[in-house]
């Protein structure tokens, strides 16, 4: 083990925070609800960020937006993904998560490639204008300096290979007195396409001297430790990769701590997983919103598993946990995890866009202090 990834295993650093693992799960629409992120607290430590959080639908009180706002009593460190263009409302969101919802550390959203988000200028078409960045940067690390609590950022590689932003974004970011900056090494173009460019992040860590985090394609806890150790990163971002396998969480804990990784889980193991994940979403709202909300995990949980097309059938129609244990129960425990999935993407890829969308002459110059974004300010959360 290198000397970059022992730094990284002591603990990461975010201001005053202390996260045993240098791990942070990423936000994901419809995913990283206060159900997801216990069932992967509970199989290892890290960092847990709710799902993106639009600082227009704070603001606003959007009912959607605050219900959204839920934690579970274990949650040492309430984190959350604030998204938004506008430096005041920005500001008055923070100040909203801070001092109504205990939120202990806020990252913003400057990474987000879907075109309804960046024709708008927002997302990951935002620090293509500097100034714009900074004054967002300055406004919302101000509002959580009131509070002790240390803002991130994430962002992308860029617009495209012709209009890369990260190594900008990363000296704007240590300028505002963000507490580290996570890089997906991907541009909006390319989406969650092709394959993440290790060697920028390791480009951008060289650039700055605040804590930066690494993000995009690690699949197994073993990509993690060869991301740190190739790049010198502070710690890892986890997105796709623990979809279906909150597992993952467990083994990079072991990895980082140099333990020996457990096996892995058989057939049994999984369903049991499935069962525990569908109690807690249940737990947010009711038994038959919880469970319809856990059929898109299905495929994720038993992807490479031969369970036959009439249990997968039944596994995407369950609305109640008699549905589900009457699934649960054609499984043979003892089957073997399938090794062949190791190392696979995961969840959504697609294609490289031909061009992302950005609103009319967004390209001419990097300047955005007096630009109207008001059409970028999403008003529901979620992404």
């Amino acid at each position: 083990m290198t000397g970059a990834t022992t730094r990284a295993a002591a603990e990461l650093r975010l201001g005053p925070l202390r996260v045993e693992t240098p791990v942070v799960l990423a936000p994901m629409a419809g995913i990283t609800n206060a159900a997801f992120r216990q069932l992967c607290r509970e199989q290892g430590a890290g960092l847990y960020v709710c799902e993106m959080i639009t600082s227009r639908g704070i603001v606003e009180r959007d009912r959607k937006t605050l219900q959204m706002l839920q934690f579970d009593p274990g949650e040492k460190i309430r984190s959350v993904q604030l998204y938004g263009v506008d430096p005041a409302t920005m500001a008055a969101g923070a100040e909203i998560l801070c001092n109504e919802y205990g939120v202990g550390h806020i990252d913003l959203n400057f990474g987000c490639p879907v075109p309804k988000v960046t024709r708008k200028g927002g997302g990951a078409a935002l620090p293509y204008k500097r100034d714009r960045l900074a004054a967002i940067l300055r406004a919302t690390v101000k509002a959580g300096e009131r509070y002790g609590v240390p803002v991130t950022m994430k962002t992308r590689l860029g617009i495209d290979q012709d209009h890369l932003t990260y190594l900008d974004a990363g000296k704007i970011a240590e300028d505002a007195g963000c507490a580290a900056i996570a890089l997906h090494g991907r541009t909006a173009q390319q989406s969650y396409s092709g394959v993440a460019d290790w060697d920028a992040i390791g480009r951008l860590k060289q650039a700055v001297s605040l804590p930066v985090l690494g993000n995009g394609d690690i699949w197994e806890a073993a990509d993690a430790l060869r991301m740190v150790e190739q790049t010198g990163v502070d710690g890892v971002v986890i997105g796709r990769g623990c979809l279906g396998r909150p597992w993952l969480f467990r083994d990079l804990a072991d990895a980082f701590a140099g333990r020996q990784t457990r096996t892995l889980p058989r057939l049994g193991e999984v369903a049991i997983m499935v069962r525990r994940h569908a109690e807690l979403l249940a737990g947010l709202s009711d038994e038959r919103h919880g469970l319809t909300d856990l059929r898109k995990h299905m495929a994720w949980y038993f992807k490479g598993f031969p369970i036959g097309g009439e249990v997968r059938r039944q596994f995407g129609q369950v609305s109640s946990f008699a549905d589900l244990d009457r699934a649960l129960a054609q499984l043979d425990p003892a089957e073997e995890f399938p090794v062949a999935e190791l190392g696979l993407p995961r969840g959504r890829q697609g294609s490289p866009r031909d061009k992302v969308a950005l609103p009319e002459g967004w390209l001419n110059d990097t300047s955005g202090d007096d630009l109207d974004l008001a059409a970028a300010e999403l008003g529901v959360s979620g992404g």
